[in-house]
């Protein structure tokens, strides 16, 4: 299990089909060895993290005040609310303890403890 398995919006990657077969890419992988071109990207979390070179938004020093996240955290949907939830948790306890709990889940959400 890597960082890499995590979006940069808090989505835990790891469970999904598609990226386990190899047709998805997820948020981070081909940036930095220039595979993919940032300039491309529609998703403007991925955009502002990537281009701060950050796994994901829990890193970022503008976490609380970010307008970008706020907007895509507080769609219409209860995944959305979950995905803040990931970063939060994240930034409370660490990647390794969120892909330790993450590993379990069978969606790209779940629940801690």
């Amino acid at each position: 299990m890597t960082r890499e398995e995590l979006g940069c919006c808090g989505a835990y990657c790891g469970t999904c089909p598609q990226r386990r077969d190899g047709l998805c890419r997820g948020c981070t992988l081909g940036y930095a060895d220039g595979t993919r071109d940032i300039s491309r990207a529609r998703c403007a979390v991925k955009v502002c993290c990537v281009g701060r070179r950050h796994d994901s938004c829990a890193e970022c020093e503008e976490y609380d005040s970010c307008a970008v996240l706020r907007e895509f955290h507080g769609k219409k949907g209860y995944k959305y609310r979950k995905y803040a939830e990931a970063l939060d948790f994240i930034r409370a306890n660490g990647y390794e303890e969120f892909l330790t709990i993450a590993d379990g889940w069978s969606r790209q959400y779940g629940r801690y403890g």
